[in-house]
């Protein structure tokens, strides 16, 4: 055999070798990719932790909290967003709503707690057509702890609940009697703990009648409060503790009354006047009641919508007309002059 053709041999022998390792790597993988082969098991569970792996580690990047509530436009609201535009809500319901006040007749601190607490579960207006008659009779603390019970249900029965109700301020009336003199107590740690008496209860006597600031955390409150996105609780402690934070101390009363005045007569429960509100382009809700202008002017209540109010005595600024006494009563035959507010 000549030189060149040994040479020309091994080349040849070399391009075999290389074909077979080439073609043994393309079927090795080709195995691996076929099911049932060790190979493809081997690689289906390399996938399968490399999966958990990563699943892992994106719930490990999860925030733990929720995010802040949005207001309109989609866009995420930032805390001091929030607190800007709950405060302007304030200083523009202040425009809205001038003449703000407690919507329960009352000449002194005993007074406004009695209705207070008979206000549970009824109208503001209901409880000022049947006190008239309650404090004609029974006009100081030592005078009602000292009633017939029977009677005190019968005076107080259109208020509903009045069993419970008769219970809660005679126990109240006495223990003003036996434990602060038959005054009431301009403290919350003490009016709290009178019979009937909560929190909100307190902060209305406190507010209205003492001077003392406080956030009255009711119904309309509370669900006014979560439609503005400024607080995502339903607990009225934890409103109240919430909004505290938010607004400076001194606005605290009148506050409750504006975010109060609004939620009777605009933003209601069930059917909100969004198309007749003058706050919607602060309220993240708009749109949950009627937009339609006509139609929402027709839900509008008491003043706003041309009718009387809730009090039979409104102070002097009010622009509304005074609510009637309660049927069969002459009017002016019970009315009091307006008092302590």
């Amino acid at each position: 055999m000549t030189p060149t053709a040994a040479k020309a041999g091994a080349a040849k022998a070399g391009a075999s070798k290389t074909g077979a390792k080439k073609t043994g790597g393309t079927t090795t993988k080709a195995a691996a990719e076929r099911p049932g082969t060790k190979a493809a098991t081997r690689a289906t569970a390399k996938k399968t932790a490399a999966k958990k792996a990563t699943g892992t580690k994106t719930a490990a990047k999860e925030p733990a909290v929720a995010a802040p509530p949005k207001p309109s436009g989609g866009r995420t609201e930032s805390r001091l967003g929030m607190v800007r535009r709950a405060r302007r809500i304030n200083r523009e319901l202040a425009e809205v709503y001038p003449y703000a006040h407690p919507e329960l007749d009352f000449r002194n601190p005993f007074e406004l707690l009695v209705a207070t607490v008979l206000s549970a579960q009824t109208t503001d207006l209901r409880v000022n057509q049947t006190t008239p008659a309650l404090f004609a009779r029974y006009p100081t603390p030592e005078d009602l702890a000292a009633a017939v019970p029977e009677e005190v249900e019968e005076l107080i029965r259109p208020t509903g609940f009045f069993r419970a109700k008769t219970k809660s301020i005679m126990g109240l009336a006495a223990a003003l009697r036996d434990e602060h003199g038959g005054e009431v107590p301009g403290r919350l740690e003490d009016l709290v703990k009178l019979p009937g008496v909560g929190r909100k209860t307190a902060f209305v006597v406190l507010g209205n009648a003492f001077g003392v600031p406080g956030i009255t955390v009711d119904t309309h409150f509370m669900r006014l409060a979560r439609r503005f996105r400024w607080t995502e609780s339903d607990d009225p402690v934890k409103i109240e503790a919430e909004i505290a934070e938010i607004f400076p101390k001194s606005d605290w009363t009148m506050l409750s009354h504006r975010v109060i005045f609004h939620g009777r007569r605009i933003c209601h429960a069930r059917k909100p006047a969004c198309g007749a509100c003058p706050i919607t382009h602060l309220c993240p809700a708009y749109g949950e009641g009627e937009t339609d202008p006509e139609k929402a002017r027709k839900l509008l209540k008491y003043e706003k919508g041309g009718f009387p109010g809730q009090r039979l005595n409104p102070p002097a600024d009010y622009p509304g007309r005074p609510a009637p006494p309660a049927p069969g009563v002459a009017p002016g035959a019970a009315q009091r002059p307006s008092g302590a507010e």
